[in-house]
């Protein structure tokens, strides 16, 4: 049995590679996440049926499949009826919610070795469990618990429901928390056996609140950030379970999503030219205040009507069109479909700028124009874009703000300065539609918004696109 297990494990870890390595593209992307849950079932089915501990089976047959059917139900019901607005929320607590269960498999082998053990009498924990063992347990349970709490937190920011908070001398108060995490880890181990598990599960409840404190100070523009780094926690601290069970299903699944979620957090960091410690401390979009009015220093703004816009798109060679989270909060994404459609009919080239960090989430654009079925090759990364504004008579910019921000590249006193956007004023003409001069997320004023080649389209995007379409039809 235990060569047949071993077989489900390794077919499931190469299904896993290959979904990872489908979902680079999003024509594959669906597919490689079907590979991905299949051969996340057939290691899950062969655990069940096949795992054995000393000639014994797991049993348990009906609490087992009651939770996997409890959980199946709500896993689906979640993710058909979630708005692609509230995605980012979604990946946040379903995040949380895998290093909740990576800390717990750790807090259960704990709970196992210290009641088989405590009988002992004046024996330190490190006498009866080997440090490797321990290793695991206690990484697993601090990496699982701060991924959990954070994600939550997370969760909650994205939602609206938690806002950002911070108090004079907070990151020394964090470092402090993370110190006795460690502190009280190390001390569990050399405790009396018989009663290391008061020092442990104060670790785990420092390690949670280091979570919680971990991630309410940063802004609201480095969540993209956040989200991706604790979901590489949850990865690592999975893999800690696998390294305990000896599980090379769930090593190696961790072990891809740990190094996946951290090659993206660096590459994240990159696109906004700053260092992951600079968005752990540096609350960008946390505090951050409008510079100016809407009719400060900046002067006036401009308006356009729908039917000037429809007569200048219509008549122009090359439109791009600039997504960001006005555009999902409309779920106007089929609407921009419809346009783009429309104006290639009249002649007009149209492609799609993508920053990487537009959105609440890692490739939140991609996946929201994907569902309108937008051609990939019309999506261009922010350094082809830059270079193919040059040459573009029409950029039209649909919720899309900070990522666009000019601040970014002529202001050393803007939080945003240094980091790469997409260079939209290189077009003859940027129409911006937002619902109104509100600051973006990470509420610092837009200086594009002021510039003279510069209009402004006020409305939801949906709407608005729809209008528009009528208009350009009848040019």
């Amino acid at each position: 049995m235990s060569g047949i297990l071993s077989i489900c494990y390794l077919v499931a870890s190469v299904t896993f590679i290959l979904g990872l390595k489908m979902l680079s593209n999003p024509a594959t992307a669906r597919k490689g996440n079907l590979i991905a849950a299949g051969g996340m079932i057939i290691a899950i089915l062969g655990t069940i049926f096949l795992y054995e501990n000393d000639g014994k089976k797991l049993g348990n047959y009906p609490w087992i499949f009651s939770a996997i059917i409890i959980g199946t139900i709500i896993g689906t019901l979640a993710a058909k009826k979630v708005k692609m607005t509230a995605m980012p929320e979604l990946v946040s607590f379903f995040n949380g919610m895998g290093g909740a269960c990576a800390a717990l498999i750790s807090i259960i082998e704990f709970d196992y070795l210290f009641r088989e053990n405590k009988m002992f009498d004046s024996t330190f924990f490190s006498h009866v469990v080997p440090v490797g063992h321990y290793l695991a347990i206690i990484a697993g349970t601090i990496i699982g618990s701060i991924s959990f709490a954070g994600s939550v937190i997370a969760w909650g920011k994205l939602n609206g429901k938690i806002k950002d908070f911070t108090f004079k001398g907070q990151h020394l108060f964090n470092l402090v928390v993370f110190a006795l995490v460690i502190f009280f880890a190390i001390y569990t181990y050399q405790s009396d056996v018989k009663v290391a598990n008061i020092p442990f599960f104060i670790t785990v409840a420092l390690a949670l609140l280091y979570g919680v404190f971990f991630v309410l100070p940063i802004g609201g523009a480095d969540m993209p950030v956040v989200i991706s780094l604790l979901n590489s926690f949850t990865g690592v601290a999975a893999a800690c379970g696998g390294f305990l069970y000896n599980n090379k299903a769930m090593l190696t699944g961790g072990i891809l999503v740990g190094a996946a979620g951290t090659l993206l957090t660096i590459l994240m960091c990159r696109a906004m030219n700053r260092s992951l410690k600079n968005v752990l401390i540096g609350s960008f979009g946390g505090t951050a205040k409008s510079a100016v009015g809407a009719k400060g220093a900046q002067g006036g703004y401009k308006e356009i009507s729908l039917s000037d816009a429809a007569m200048v798109m219509a008549y122009s060679k090359k439109v791009m069109i600039v997504p960001g989270y006005g555009l999902a909060v409309a779920q106007a994404q089929h609407a921009c479909h419809e346009l783009e459609k429309v104006l290639e009919e009249k002649g007009v080239e149209v492609k799609y700028a993508i920053h990487p960090v537009a959105g609440r989430m890692p490739g939140h654009m991609n996946v929201l124009l994907a569902e309108a079925d937008v051609s990939y090759d019309k999506l261009l990364e922010m350094e082809d874009a830059n270079e193919e504004f040059k040459t573009t008579d029409v950029v039209l910019i649909l919720g899309a703000n900070d990522v666009v921000n000019p601040a970014a590249k002529n202001d050393p006193s803007s939080p945003i300065y240094g980091m790469p956007i997409l260079e939209v004023e290189l077009a003859k003409t940027v129409i911006v539609n937002k619902r109104s001069m509100k600051p973006g997320y990470a509420g610092i004023e837009n200086e594009l918004f002021f510039q003279p080649k510069t209009s402004m389209l006020f409305g939801d995007a949906k709407k608005v696109l729809q209008d528009l379409l009528a208009e350009i039809k009848n040019v």
